[in-house]
């Protein structure tokens, strides 16, 4: 298995571990009852709970751009040392994300975010060019 293909099927342990950091930060913050309910008249949310959406919302945003890249390099077999690197790179930086967002330190997240960016720009530039 190549290595964008690795790092995508790892990328699905990752997205699961935002949809339950998310999920127990909603149910810490509204209750289990409250989250299994219609969630009608739902309040503000806690600070926690609201970053862990925040986080949540922004994986998925680029979520769906790595998918495409790494099947399209895998698909033109163009794999090499910057699909490669970009692959690993947004990997890592998706997994540090989560906890930097959630730990609210200034210009950590967004560091993280960029160079998660730039792994994506790799990966386009390998299987584009």
């Amino acid at each position: 298995m190549s290595i964008e293909m690795t790092c995508l099927v790892w990328s699905a342990a990752v997205a699961a571990a935002y949809i339950l950091v998310q999920s127990t930060f909603y149910r810490m913050d509204h209750g289990i009852l409250f989250a299994g309910s219609a969630r009608d008249n739902e309040r503000a949310p806690s600070l926690l709970n609201a970053r862990a959406e925040k986080a949540l919302r922004n994986f998925l945003e680029t979520y769906g751009l790595f998918i495409a890249l790494a099947v399209a390099t895998e698909l033109t077999g163009r794999s090499d040392g910057l699909t490669q690197w970009g692959a690993e790179i947004w990997l890592a930086m998706r997994i540090a994300y989560l906890p930097a967002y959630i730990s609210g330190i200034p210009f950590l997240r967004s560091g993280i975010w960029m160079v998660s960016a730039a792994g994506l720009v790799m990966m386009f530039v390998g299987v584009a060019f």
